[in-house]
């Protein structure tokens, strides 16, 4: 009997260098045999939340450069003056990792593609994705119109499953003593490491081509 294998990859909404890796974690849907569980860490909700002010937006627009010479990943003109640029927004992945909960809740299947069309819609199209009716019409648009009702309701239900999944995010990162995200954690069915997350970064189909030799 074959194990089961799975990566766990830990990432917040709003992190540039997640958005970078986001199609080395696509080519990972070409894999067989392996399965990919989402775990928000809550890197800018809660507590981590702050304001977009001058300092951040110059500091994020300098790694997004780097992170564009890496990946090829987009961060638009768009993004730069309607995010960064934006001084009523905040730096709160809170609203985004909730929607995220709503879609692992009644679609846990699509929610890689939730988060890559929340990323998009922020880097690309220049969005406030802190904003739940964004939020609300990306699902909707998805096709995820369980998810984006659960979402706008704000029921107990996902709060808690939120919360949960975001105190899960964090006690890996703690037991494996990773410094960020994203971080990659793969299991191959008899135990469980920390992949180096420069393989998100490094040539494209690199990290399907490592776990497809297992």
């Amino acid at each position: 009997m074959s194990r089961t294998r799975t990566v766990t990859y830990l990432f917040d909404p709003l992190c540039g260098w997640c958005y970078g890796a986001s199609p080395a974690m696509a080519s990972l849907s070409d894999v067989e045999d392996l399965a990919l569980e989402l775990l928000p860490t809550g890197l800018f909700s809660g507590a981590g939340a702050r304001p977009l002010d001058d300092g951040f937006a110059a500091h994020a627009w300098a790694y997004d450069q780097r992170i564009h010479a890496l990946t090829g990943q987009v961060f638009s003109e768009h993004y730069r003056t309607g995010v960064l640029g934006d001084r009523s927004q905040r730096i709160d992945s809170g609203p985004a990792t909730l929607a995220l909960t709503a879609v692992a809740l009644t679609a846990p299947d699509r929610e890689f593609a939730a988060l890559a069309a929340i990323q998009s819609a922020r880097y690309a199209d220049g969005l406030d994705i802190t904003a739940a009716a964004t939020l609300t019409d990306i699902l909707t648009g998805l096709g995820l119109d369980a998810a984006a009702s659960l979402f706008a309701e704000g029921a107990d239900e996902l709060t808690v499953a939120d919360a949960a999944r975001v105190e899960r995010g964090r006690q890996l990162m703690a037991a494996y003593r990773a410094s960020g995200v994203p971080t990659l954690l793969f299991d191959d069915g008899s135990h469980r490491r920390k992949l180096d997350s420069e393989i998100l970064f490094s040539k494209p189909g690199r990290l399907a081509a490592i776990l497809s030799a297992g």
